[in-house]
């Protein structure tokens, strides 16, 4: 009998994404993908209306925003758009879908025959900035639909509760689903997709994109091509895992799978086929696959065009109006930052893996060229103090969050304001503040109540600005030559590596006010002449 010579993996993608309109998509209820949405005041079923409960009489209407913010994704992902789409009723009943329908698009979708190239990880799951390859991936459509509400089984605060709570806040959602191809053949290929996509949309402001409110939620569909012994090929059943909220999950997921359905193939002996689709969800805690249910096919939805909403027109000049809407995106700033200011790959990538990093970044730059930091060197100066003194500080920050807080403090929430980092490398840039200083400075401006503080004025009231006192730099290069008597004759014999100490020497008699470029210069012309 012929056995696995090799099993080759194959995922393609459903992402679900929550466009942050105010409203829902067919109804004015609030929407709780908004970004001024508080989660933690809203009470279940709080955000309905009788659109959303299904009531007799209650009409749909489009909620323009939405079909915008689908748009600007679609061209983001290289979709062409329909210049008419319309709406369709996908049927099925669920206790969070009071209407007992779904209005989405069927064989109209908004966008759709589209491909993005992303960077490929490594062996090591990361993307090796300096030297990446990229892979095209397609995306066969983006379209439209509202999201269902979910069901709870804990009242909120986490509280115990021996029955399950419908909440419909969620449902009417404005809701983007983008299907790939299945191009995918690794796990690490998944993920590195997923997070590329969610910073596109949160570049283009259509999501927060934060996975823990579900905003975004990942549906890979998974299968193996098992080559045996004899050459024969074995297609295994697609295996669609619903509803997974984070990267960690997907991962999972995919690698879970892609080693079980050869054993589950081994057992079955089912392959693929019209019907053999199974739906799966995902187990934490037990870090494995759950069967739910048997997939439905398209058939099984009964689709049929919505009688109650009218085809939606693209024309020309809306087209073009949000094509010019759609800001520079995360890879093309990568190379921007690059070519014009100097960074390495890795630095720039840093800057734009968050939007709001990066948007905070350019806000610097333009204050840093405000202030009189010359053009050609703002972007470097800044990224240099961001990503060590303002790193730093976001990272112990993160650290001593509450345990078991998801939340990530980033360089942008540190409380320091983009006007003070230019006042920091503009007195850098005039020799007036040392580097130790910058960083100490730059640290006390990230406090509470520092937002309106001018830098400049802190530096002076705390003693940091640079003292240009020749006589003082003289005393100090005496005291620190007698204290190392043999580092000063080692510098003296053009020993450079000894001048270090005497300069660390200087600098701590000065209390860090000395420039050591100039107490280096100072010391070389006592020792040497």
């Amino acid at each position: 009998m012929a056995e696995i010579a090799s099993v080759q993996l194959k995922v393609g993608l459903e992402i679900h994404v929550q466009l942050a309109t105010r409203t829902k998509m067919f109804c004015r209820a609030p929407s709780v993908a908004c970004r001024e949405f508080d989660h933690k005041q809203s009470e279940p079923n709080s955000c309905i209306d009788p659109l959303v409960l299904g009531l007799p009489g209650s009409l749909p209407v489009i909620n323009r925003e939405a079909v915008q913010m689908a748009m600007m994704v679609g061209l983001a992902l290289g979709c062409s758009i329909a210049p008419l789409t319309r709406w369709d009723r996908k049927s099925y009943f669920y206790p969070d879908l009071p209407k007992s329908y779904q209005i989405s698009q069927y064989d109209l979708p908004l966008c759709f025959d589209g491909a993005i190239d992303m960077p490929l990880p490594g062996e090591d799951g990361r993307v090796n900035w300096d030297d990446y390859d990229t892979k095209r991936i397609g995306i066969i459509r983006a379209h439209l639909e509202e999201d269902a509400g979910k069901l709870l089984h804990e009242a909120p605060g986490g509280l115990p509760i021996d029955y399950s709570i419908v909440d419909l806040n969620r449902a009417g959602c404005p809701l983007l689903e983008i299907v790939t191809h299945p191009d995918f053949t690794t796990a690490d290929e998944v993920v590195a997709f997923a997070q590329m996509l969610r910073n596109i949309c949160r570049f283009l402001g259509v999501s927060e994109g934060v996975l823990q409110k579900g905003h975004m939620r990942f549906e890979p569909n998974i299968n193996t091509v098992i080559t045996l012994t004899d050459g024969r090929l074995v297609k295994t059943s697609i295996v669609e895992v619903k509803n997974l909220n984070s990267f960690k999950a997907v991962r999972g997921a995919i690698e879970y799978e892609f080693a079980e359905q050869p054993k589950r193939w081994q057992r079955e002996k089912v392959e693929m086929s019209p019907g053999s689709k199974s739906t799966r969800g995902w187990d934490d805690v037990k870090m494995q696959t759950v069967l739910q249910r048997e997939k439905e096919e398209a058939a099984d939805y009964r689709y049929f065009p919505d009688p109650d909403l009218l085809p939606v027109v693209v024309d020309k000049n809306w087209l073009e109006q949000t094509r010019a809407s759609i800001p520079q995106l995360p890879m093309a700033r990568l190379k921007r930052y690059i070519d014009d200011f100097g960074l390495h790959a890795k630095e720039a990538a840093a800057l734009v893996d968050e939007r709001d990093v990066c948007f905070f970044y350019e806000e610097c730059i333009a204050a840093a060229k405000q202030a009189g930091v010359e053009s050609g060197k703002a972007g470097k100066a800044v990224a240099n103090v961001l990503l060590q003194s303002g790193a730093k500080r976001a990272n112990e920050r993160s650290a001593g969050a509450s345990a078991g807080s998801t939340e990530q403090v980033l360089i942008s929430d540190l409380g320091i304001m983009p006007k003070q980092v230019g006042q920091i490398l503009a007195m850098r840039e005039r020799g007036e503040l040392g580097s130790n200083a910058a960083d100490e400075l730059f640290g006390l401006l990230c406090e509470p109540g520092q937002a309106a503080t001018d830098a400049q004025a802190l530096a002076q009231q705390r003693g940091m600005l640079i003292v240009r006192d020749d006589a003082a730099m003289g005393r100090w290069c005496d005291e620190a030559i007698a204290q190392n008597a043999k580092a000063a004759e080692d510098v003296k014999a053009g020993k450079d590596a000894a001048i270090g100490r005497l300069v660390g020497a200087v600098m701590k008699l000065s209390g860090g006010r000395a420039d050591a470029a100039g107490v280096r210069e100072a010391l070389i012309k006592k020792l040497r002449g």
